[in-house]
This record gives structure tokens, C-alpha cells and sequence, in this order.
């Protein structure tokens, strides 16, 4: 069984705030920030109980992915939306420097921070998914993305999944869904630079009609999450807690 000595846990479409120098880009688009395009709806939430439960630092992101997307490498046709279409250059690579660049750079310094000490570290990135996307419905509550060419990462979400099971049997749990494990995103980029060294990168994926609404429900959700994900990470049993 792997043994995780750190995580760094991240959420990188925390918010949907627009700095008010690039507003006037967002003037007709109020109704798009507030949909799962303009960030993941509850992830933030989610991430900040995760991170108390664990007792890690979160390192989020509040900025809109429409003004830029922190889980994009440089280069990729989404890391502008079309609503930064008529940005300039220099604005876009103000954008870049001012945003991009120091949240990345800040967690692969913490991974590298982890792995030079020993530490066996797991890079566990907090996402939410619209229920429906262009007309089909995702049939999945929970979504787990690794790389399944990663023995350690195949293991830890596999008993992550187990341990969701014991805590919330009527979820629905997948692994790569909605989206596979290995797209691009910031887990792909650190797990490639730092997975020989010992870094497994895996992205919790929530639905967000579990997340989009205060209540019994979604705090019941989040909640096993949470002592699933600590289970996972301990190797327990609930009988052994």
C-alpha cells in the first residue's frame, strides 16, 4: 500500500471574480460568471473543509477561468476565454505574470519543497461538474481522475473509492469521469515533472447539484468526503477510526 507523507491540496476555479482593469471584457457576461463556466460551483466550499479535516494549507484560486484558466498549460486554446478575444498582448501577458504564473509556480515549489525532504506527496486538486453539459446528462456524483499507468495513483483512488462506498453507498463513483486523468490540467503538468520523484497527482470531481445548494444534503456529501478521504489516506477501516 502506498504510504502519502504530504498533500497539496488546491482548488483552481475557486471563484469568479473579474479585477476591475479587465471588466470591461466581462460587461455582457454577469449571467456566464455566475454558471459553471465562470467557476466550479461549491469545489471552494468543499476545499476549505477538506483542508481543515486534514489540517493542510489550501492554495485557491477566486479569479474567473474566463479571465484566465489556472488549470490550462501556457499555449492551450482554453487558457483565454473568447471574452479575452480583443485583450491585447500585453494585456494578456500582464494576465499571465499577475496570476498564472505565481499561483503554479507556488505549488510546484511546495511539491518540490515536499519531495526534497523525502515525502511521499500527493497533489489532490478540488473540482465541481454541471450536472448537464451541451444536452447530456453526466450520470456520476463523484468523479476520480489519475493516471491509470500510475500503480500508486490506481491504488490510493481505489481505496478512496472503497472508502466513499462505506461512508455514502447511494453515490455514484467513477474513475476518469467526466474527464480522463490524464488531460491536460495542473496534476498532469506536476505529475510529469515530479512523478518519478515521488508526486501522484489525483482531481476530485463533484457534481454540483450536491454543491450548488445550501443545505442537510450537500453538508451530508461533503462529510463523507472528507472522512473517506481520511480513511483513504490512513489505510483504515471506519471500524478502526
Amino acid at each position: 500500500m502506498v504510504k502519502i507523507d504530504r498533500i497539496v491540496l488546491t482548488c483552481e476555479h475557486g471563484g469568479n471574480k473579474i479585477p476591475a482593469s479587465y471588466a470591461a471584457y466581462f460587461a455582457r457576461a454577469k449571467g456566464v460568471l455566475a454558471t459553471h463556466r465562470g467557476y466550479d460551483i461549491g469545489a471552494l466550499r468543499l476545499a476549505r473543509q477538506l483542508a481543515r479535516s486534514l489540517r493542510v494549507e489550501l492554495q485557491a484560486a477566486t479569479v474567473s477561468r474566463l479571465l484566465i484558466d489556472l488549470n490550462r498549460s501556457p499555449g492551450h486554446r482554453s487558457l483565454f476565454s473568447e471574452f479575452m478575444a480583443k485583450a491585447s498582448r500585453e494585456e494578456r501577458d500582464a494576465i499571465f505574470r499577475g496570476f498564472y504564473l505565481p499561483y503554479r509556480k507556488k505549488v510546484e515549489a511546495k511539491v518540490a519543497r515536499h519531495l526534497r525532504a523525502g515525502s511521499k506527496v500527493l497533489h489532490l486538486a478540488i473540482h465541481s461538474f454541471t450536472p448537464v453539459l451541451n444536452g447530456t446528462r453526466r450520470r456520476a456524483d463523484i468523479g476520480l481522475l489519475y493516471d491509470p499507468r500510475s500503480e500508486a495513483e490506481r491504488e490510493f483512488c481505489h481505496r478512496w473509492r472503497r472508502e466513499l462506498g462505506r461512508e455514502a453507498p447511494w453515490l455514484c463513483v467513477r474513475y476518469n469521469y467526466p474527464y480522463r486523468g490524464r488531460a491536460d490540467g495542473l496534476g498532469t503538468y506536476l505529475r510529469r515533472r515530479m512523478g518519478a520523484k515521488g508526486c501522484l497527482a489525483v482531481e476530485l470531481e463533484v457534481n454540483q447539484r450536491h454543491l450548488s445548494h445550501p443545505g442537510a444534503t450537500s453538508a451530508k456529501v461533503r462529510r463523507a468526503i472528507a472522512l473517506s478521504l481520511r480513511s483513504a489516506l490512513r489505510g483504515e477501516t471506519p471500524h478502526e477510526r
